[in-house]
């Protein structure tokens, strides 16, 4: 079987285009999670508050969660992009 089509020329580029994504979301992801951790959020809603010392566990909880969001997001953007990649190099070859 010929493994010389066009799919294998076309994964890099696809992994390229997601890293540049990933990294491209990033400031405003960032803006979004830190809108929401404040007092007020960006359209003048309730945010989590979680400078506030005295809110609830659940509250603490929904804070840790959020500041994971950055990470978790642009981690999974870049591991697609890996897997891309690793696919790439040991399927066809």
């Amino acid at each position: 079987m010929n493994k010389k089509g066009i799919t294998p020329l076309i994964t890099i580029p696809i992994a390229v285009v997601v890293i540049i994504l990933a990294l491209a979301l990033a400031p405003s992801v960032k803006t979004f999670v830190d809108g929401s951790r404040n007092q007020t959020d960006l359209v003048g809603g309730n945010g989590l508050d979680c400078s506030n010392s005295s809110i609830s566990d659940y509250d603490q909880a929904a804070c840790v969660s959020t500041d994971l969001f950055i990470p978790g997001f642009i981690g999974a953007l870049i591991g697609l992009a890996i897997i891309l990649i690793g696919a790439r190099v040991v399927f066809i070859e």
